[in-house]
Formats: C-alpha cells, structure tokens, sequence
C-alpha cells in the first residue's frame, strides 16, 4: 500500500510552518489570497498525485490519500477550496499501472474529524472511505448512503490498554463494519510510536481469525 499526504494537509503544514490545532493561517490564506491559494494547493496536488503514482509504478497494489487535517474544514470551503485539488491528485495518482496487478491501484481517501466531509471527500474520486476512531462504521455507511467501501476504524488508544480490552474493541468494529458494503480493517489513526510491534502482530493474527470464523 502506497501513501500520499492529500493538498491541504500538505498545504497547512507549509503555511503554518509548524504543528497547529486549528490551522488558522492555512484557512485564512484560502479566503485573503484565492490567487496564492490556487497555486500552492495545485502544486502540492501534483506533487502528491506524481508521488503516489511513483509508488504504484514501484509495486503498490493499493493507495492512499491521507488528509490528517480536513477535519478543521466547514464542507463549504472544503467543496469550493480543497476538493478540487484532491481530484486533480487523485486522478493524477490513476494514471498509473501497477506490476503488481496489472491495473490502477484501488485509492482510499481517509482523514481525521472529518463525519461531515464524508460524502464530499467520496465525491473527490477515491474508491474507498476511511473513517477515523470518533465515528462509528454504521453511521459513516449511513452518511454514504450505504454504496461506499468504508476502512477503519479501531481506537488506536486500545492498543495499549491490553488484549481484553483491545479485542472486545475490535470484535465490535467487525460488528459495524458489517453494515458497509466492505469493510478493510484498520486503525482510525497512526501507530502510537510506543506500541509494541508484538501487539500489532497478534492484533492482525486474532483479526484474521474472527474473520475467518464469520
């Protein structure tokens, strides 16, 4: 699986220049200079969109677009200032033919806090929706009208909380996932970088079972 920061991320971390939690400069940029806007969020498109095609060309079978910050967008400067620009990198990410299986690599298109972007950021192009820890499976297919393949969305935070807790977590992601059309199992965000790698091991084991048993 290959991966691509989407425009905007990019685009915020550029513009504030270091971490933010609300990414003040980058949404004020988008309304003071359009102009300015354009440029910056076309050339971090391409940037992104060669970069993920690169990997396909390299052997991912399956990609994404990941857009860490959308979440701090109302859905009508995302449509009007962001998706644009997420198309643009998606469909240049498509123009790739992946060794691996002979086609365009599948594109997921995950991002955190974003329950009422769902919908528009489908729109953007990518076969598959990502949903972060805060929102149930059900509800996301709900929002996508029940016609999106959905990934997500274990609480990276059960990680460390020990395997009772952590699989009792899991089997009811399962549980919701089973509302989506298909469901690709993962976190609803990074790895903790103090995780045990062993927790992940046994984590894709048990998940690989209870999936094996339904």
């Amino acid at each position: 699986i290959g991966f691509g920061g989407a425009p905007f991320t990019l685009a915020a971390y550029l513009v504030e220049g270091r971490p933010s939690r609300d990414h003040l400069a980058a949404r004020t940029l988008m309304h003071a200079d359009p102009a300015a806007w354009d440029r910056l969020m076309t050339w971090c498109a391409l940037l992104t969109g060669d970069f993920i095609a690169t990997q396909v060309e390299a052997g991912a079978s399956a990609v994404q677009l990941f857009d860490s910050w959308a979440g701090s967008l109302s859905p009508a400067d995302y449509r009007a200032r962001v998706a644009p620009y997420s198309v643009l990198a998606i469909e240049r990410a498509r123009r790739a033919i992946s060794p691996t299986t002979g086609r365009p690599a599948p594109l997921i298109h995950f991002g955190t806090g974003t329950t009422a972007l769902l919908p528009a950021m489908h729109e953007a192009g990518a076969d598959v929706i990502g949903v972060d820890y805060r929102l149930p499976l059900s509800a996301a297919n709900t929002l996508l009208n029940g016609a999106v393949p959905l990934q997500g969305n274990i609480d990276p935070a059960l990680l460390a909380a020990g395997s009772k807790n952590l699989y009792a977590h899991v089997d009811e992601v399962l549980a919701e996932g089973n509302a989506a059309p298909s469901h690709v199992v993962n976190l609803g965000h990074g790895v903790p970088p103090t995780t045990d790698p062993q927790v992940l091991t046994d984590l894709v084991a048990y998940i690989h079972e209870r999936t094996a048993q339904a």
